[in-house]
């Protein structure tokens, strides 16, 4: 199966450059997800982690 693939991909011209783009696209979509994370605020980190905690029991009534 791989010789197929192989052979098809032999056929388009700049195929070899595919793979590097790819990767490039990889890394950095986890370099800026990175940096998004380590550079959020702290206090807002804690607010969204104390919304389940926050006791609004409105919507958790069972009738």
């Amino acid at each position: 199966m791989l010789k197929f693939v192989k052979h098809n991909l032999e056929s388009i011209s700049g195929v070899e450059i595919f793979p590097i783009i790819s990767l490039l696209i990889f890394f950095l979509f986890f370099i800026v997800l990175y940096t998004w994370v380590f550079t959020y605020k702290k206090e807002k980190i804690t607010e969204l982690s104390n919304i389940p905690f926050d006791g609004d029991d409105q919507n958790n009534t069972i009738n």
